[in-house]
């Protein structure tokens, strides 16, 4: 069960920060309306939330999952893989000084963001992508393997990040799509594929009795629930014209 989130509210130059996306410029206002209604999602699911302010110096850093790898024991924080996003982690680290004693650093030249890693009950999934390199993986899966848990690496081709195309919806279920459907790595798991005109889906978050998922994606929707899962939809527009999904949004531990 999360009992804490830690979100950030999207500052003015969000509309200027990194993406892939040929989507259009974000609408500021809708981009906040839709942020109020992620916080107010979290705290549905039973979870205390931290609203920290925005930082107009870092205009990707509403997406606070790259910047720390949380377990219930240990934080990781992480070393993003684009230069303008590094300075992220120091307010992140002082924020979890709150809740935890104990911290590990992913140093350079490794490089590693929070969308790359997938926690599935003790195993870590980490991807090698554009923004996490196998240096900072061999870190993390160090430190995983010091306290028992285990990790391995999984190569992502096609999309931004790991959880861009797979998450871990309930006890051996995944949702995964493109490139992951019947990834070898994923075998052990049922699994619900997501169709390629319904990609975006893929990024949904178990948080305690809820799934949260982007809305407009009927047919991920009606598998989500046959599965026994309560729904919270969110609308996400703005947060994909940016690479973004609901996973990035926040912290959960």
């Amino acid at each position: 069960m999360f009992k804490h989130a830690i979100v950030k509210t999207p500052g003015k130059s969000y509309v200027n920060g990194l993406t892939t996306a040929d989507l259009g410029k974000p609408d500021y206002e809708k981009l906040l309306e839709q942020h109020d209604a992620y916080v107010k999602a979290l705290k549905k699911c039973g979870v205390d939330v931290t609203l920290l302010p925005a930082s107009e110096q870092f205009p990707d850093s509403t997406f606070v999952e790259d910047t720390a790898v949380l377990t219930s024991e240990f934080a990781v924080i992480t070393n993003p893989g684009t230069p303008s996003r590094n300075g992220e982690t120091k307010e992140i680290e002082s924020v979890l000084k709150n809740f935890y004693h104990t911290f590990y650093f992913i140093q350079a030249p490794g490089t590693l963001e929070g969308g790359d890693v997938l926690q599935v009950d003790n195993h870590f999934y980490i991807g090698l992508s554009k923004r996490t390199n196998k240096e900072g993986a061999r870190q993390l899966k160090e430190i995983l393997d010091s306290h028992g848990y285990t990790g391995s690496v999984v190569p992502v081709n096609d999309y931004l990040h790991l959880k861009t195309g797979v998450s871990y919806v309930q006890k051996g279920l995944m949702l995964v799509t493109g490139e992951f459907v019947e990834h070898e790595g994923f075998e052990s798991h049922e699994q619900i594929i997501v169709p390629p005109n319904e990609d975006y889906a893929a990024n949904c978050i178990l948080v305690n009795d809820y799934v949260m998922m982007p809305k407009g994606y009927k047919e991920t929707k009606q598998k989500i629930q046959e599965a026994g899962h309560k729904i919270i939809e969110i609308e996400a527009s703005e947060f994909r014209k940016q690479d973004g999904g609901l996973s990035c949004l926040s912290l959960r531990f």
